[in-house]
């Protein structure tokens, strides 16, 4: 036995010694294989070769740490794709340096290390498929429902259970909603909704996105009944209750200019309570306050939570009642599963607005959506990089059926790219790919994408303008503005301004939000100074070709300040340049609506699938921009 064990030391150490000597002659280094497609280093489809780069280690928990070379390994070596497949990746592999700045933003770290598990759970799949590992027809049977428009569940409740699980595919976008029609019972009539996301590998409990709590008989704080919302994650706990009534009034914000808590006491002693305001409870505050709340032990309800673009809204019985801010990481397109619990008779569930991908084998207009392909032989007037998520597939068609048919983009002189990123959901990702693939329009960020990091997407977008094609001009948008291509065009030609120019509508004095409350709040430590330099609103903004290119180059050089609000960033980027002598031209557009549609627009914001259509059908019938709703 003793032998045996000073056997097995002495082997233990050869291999460590044998590991460490493979691990110092950088084996990531050599593993990558040569560039399918040109020996040129310079071209901007080849395939990364990491050289030099640092191991350095950012601490997840205390008992993991994230390698450099091991994600970049996972992320960027070669795979067996074929030349159309690698059309979604061309920014994706001028990326790399991202994983050595991956802490420079909130959550970087975090998007990058479950953006390399999505990617090789993708490239598994796609792998079998190739390999005829999937059957053709159960394949094309199974996506039918992959992304289902709606769900809905009849006789919700089981005998035996307390709770009920309604799984949600693919997530949530804006504009989804889910119904719950119920009648509190049991004992006490308490009953939680929670949304929650995927749990990542080896964590026992998935986040909760809303924690949506009604409590009839109150809880330690008030006797009075409540609504309590809150989020939950393994790394941070519970965070901030939202209280509706709010125990203090000044917690009362705005969420999607709606309250976050309507006004529950009314002023009025003399007020007749509706009959659909299920009865009646007297205030704590005053003989004859009378207190209305929105469920009620025995009596049914309705109650419908709605994606907002902000957060999530609550109405009862046709009547807003809360809303629910959205907060870091834990947004809409996380959403996996609906769960209730608690005294609840529930009689039906219903998910409804559902992101879901059209099937390319029914649309009859296809090879008109698909992108123009680039050729170096044609110049690029205009590069349009438009920011998307993973699950707004529609949106991105809407695009396509509308300002992306504008001759300038049907001829190749203007091209436009949806910008994405992974998400944590495999059949989301499916979905994507074969979209990506179909169209040629998308080109796939290696982070998940939370809403932290896209200014990484600002920066993706200069890059794919510079060094893909060589555009004079690089545009950024959004999937959810109306763009008139012709007039933006028309307007950079009248500038005749093509070196150090930022068009958009540009915001001269603006300040920090210091408000922790605030959406956009910046800390002293994020940005000190009162205001900021000169930027242009996130919607729709134009740099020239030197601006983009100088993003790029001191991306890679270490010497680009990252911040959180892009557009900002880019305004900040623009301010270090015109330091070092550039001269900035900021010129003003104030065609371009930030809060939706007016009338001769050249850009018109949260304008969802339905508005793009009328949009553009106004523009195609009487020529002039147009809102939709005017005669």
């Amino acid at each position: 036995m003793k032998k045996w064990y000073g056997g097995a030391l002495v082997a233990s150490l050869f291999m460590l010694l044998v590991l460490r000597y493979v691990v110092m002659k950088n084996p990531v280094e050599e593993s990558y294989l040569m560039n399918p497609f040109s020996s040129n280093a310079t071209n901007p489809l080849e395939w990364v070769h990491i050289t030099g780069s640092p191991t350095v280690q950012y601490p997840v928990n205390a008992s993991q740490v994230i390698s450099v070379d091991a994600i970049a390994f996972s992320l960027f070596a070669q795979r067996n794709l074929s030349e159309g497949e690698q059309q979604s990746l061309f920014t994706w592999n001028l990326l790399k340096n991202l994983i050595n700045h991956s802490h420079a933003l909130p959550n970087g770290v975090e998007a990058i290390k479950e953006a390399e598990s999505a990617w090789n759970s993708l490239m598994a799949l796609v792998q079998e498929k190739k390999l005829g590992y999937a059957n053709d027809n159960s394949s094309k049977k199974a996506k039918e429902k992959q992304c289902p428009h709606f769900l809905n569940k009849m006789n919700a409740t089981e005998p035996d259970k307390s709770d009920y699980k309604l799984r949600v595919p693919c997530g949530l976008t804006q504009g989804s909603s889910i119904t719950i029609i119920g009648i509190p019972n049991g004992l006490l009539g308490d009953f939680r909704i929670d949304l929650t996301g995927e749990a990542l590998p080896g964590e026992p409990d998935p986040p909760i996105i809303l924690h949506y709590n009604v409590r009839l008989h109150g809880d330690k704080m008030t006797e009075d009944p409540v609504i309590v919302q809150n989020t939950w994650t393994i790394a941070h706990g519970w965070g901030e209750e939202d209280r509706c009534p709010p125990s203090t009034p000044d917690k009362n914000r705005k969420v999607d200019e709606l309250d976050q808590c309507i006004k529950l006491v009314s002023k009025d002693d003399n007020r007749t309570v509706s009959p659909h305001s299920h009865g009646s409870r007297k205030s704590s505050v005053g003989l004859q306050g009378v207190k209305y709340f929105p469920f009620k032990h025995g009596s049914l309800f309705v109650a419908t939570l709605r994606v907002g673009s902000e957060g999530i809204q609550m109405t009862v019985d046709g009547k807003h009642i809360t809303s629910f801010a959205y907060r870091e990481t834990l947004e809409p397109w996380l959403v996996s599963e609906v769960r209730i619990s608690g005294d609840l008779k529930l009689i039906s569930v219903l998910a409804s607005g559902l992101p879901t991908s059209e099937d390319s084998d029914l649309t009859v207009n296809l090879e008109a959506l698909k992108a123009i392909p680039l050729s170096h032989q044609k110049p690029v007037d205009l590069f349009i990089g438009v920011f998307s998520t993973a699950n707004n597939f529609k949106r991105r068609m809407a695009l396509r059926r509308t300002w992306m048919q504008y001759p300038e983009v049907r001829s190749g002189t203007v091209a436009v790219r949806f910008f994405v990123g992974m998400h944590k959901n495999q059949i989301v990702n499916e979905e994507l790919w074969n979209e990506a693939r179909t169209y040629g329009d998308i080109q796939l960020m290696p982070f998940v994408d939370y809403y932290s990091l896209i200014t990484w997407k600002t920066l993706a977008i200069c890059t794919f303008g510079t060094e893909v094609v060589s555009a004079k001009f690089v545009m950024k948008t959004d999937d959810d503005a109306f763009l008139r291509v012709g007039e933006v065009v028309a307007s950079l030609s009248r500038i005749s301004m093509t070196r150090g120019l930022l068009y958009g509508l540009i915001n001269s004095d603006s300040q920090p939000h210091r408000s922790t409350d605030s959406k956009w709040f910046i800390s002293p430590e994020e940005w000190s100074e009162e205001k900021y330099p000169p930027w242009a609103h996130g919607p729709g903004y134009v740099v020239s070709y030197d601006i983009a290119k100088a993003v790029y180059n001191r991306f890679n050089e270490g010497r680009l300040k990252m911040f959180k609000l892009e557009d900002v960033a880019m305004g900040i980027w623009i301010d270090d340049m015109k330091k070092e002598g550039l001269e900035v031209r900021y010129e003003k557009e104030e065609r371009i609506f930030t809060e939706g549609c007016k009338d001769g627009y050249v850009i018109a914001h949260y304008q969802g699938p339905r508005e793009m259509m009328c949009l553009w059908q106004k523009l195609q019938e009487t020529k002039r921009a147009r809102c939709c709703g005017d005669p």
